[in-house]
């Protein structure tokens, strides 16, 4: 099964980031979209450590130790970028300041429930950080994940059965083997990875989709 390379979905994530929106990309995966974002479309990138206006990542041995993103990953920041607080970041996130956030996720319901901090497994390490201030305080969330667990099992499911990040927040998600919107009719296909049916995509989805118009 042919599946979209981590790359490719960073690249079709900022493909549906639109000109002047406030962004906040989420630790792990999503860190990558910065890297693809369009030169000719202002956007400003939020991190809740207290950046605004960060750049791509630097090019090797070009790293500043001082300046890193929330996932303590290098970044570099643009002209007319601003270092505050953590505490004002926070009342970006928590006061609908924020546009559109890309999260990863552990599970996706149909519904558009978020579960991304704990797995609840025994030996499992909770990492709230802000996706919970994120998942209900932008104005748009984007999910970026695979689409299974490394066990093949489905991270699209019916209900979540991991502790919740967040209600009914989640409004696409990106895939390495399809793009869903979430909708009040159910989860609607956007596109798929070359050469997939739909049949096969819905094989390996555990909650009912709907086909692409």
């Amino acid at each position: 099964m042919n599946r979209f390379t981590r790359d490719q979905m960073a690249a079709r994530v900022a493909q549906d980031i639109p000109e002047g929106a406030y962004v906040n990309l989420g630790i792990g995966l999503p860190t990558k979209v910065a890297n693809y974002l369009p030169q000719e479309r202002e956007i400003f990138l939020h991190s809740e450590n207290g950046l605004l206006g960060m750049g791509p990542a630097p090019a090797p041995g070009e790293e500043d130790e001082d300046l890193i993103n929330a996932g303590k990953q290098p970044v570099t920041l643009l002209t007319g970028g601003a270092y505050f607080h953590h505490g004002d970041s926070f009342a970006m996130m928590r006061g609908g300041h924020l546009d559109i956030c890309v999260l990863g996720a552990f599970q996706v319901s149909a519904g558009g429930d978020l579960a991304n901090w704990h797995t609840g497994a025994a030996d499992a390490i909770p990492a709230v950080g802000g996706a919970m201030d994120l998942a209900i305080g932008a104005k748009q969330v984007f999910v970026m994940m695979e689409h299974q667990t490394k066990s093949g099992e489905s991270k699209i499911v019916a209900h979540c059965t991991y502790p919740l990040t967040g209600i009914a927040c989640v409004n696409r998600i990106y895939t390495d083997l399809a793009v869903l919107d979430v909708t009040p009719a159910g989860l609607r296909v956007l596109e798929m990875v070359e050469g997939l049916a739909f049949d096969e995509l819905q094989k390996v989805t555990a909650a009912p989709l709907l086909p692409p118009l």
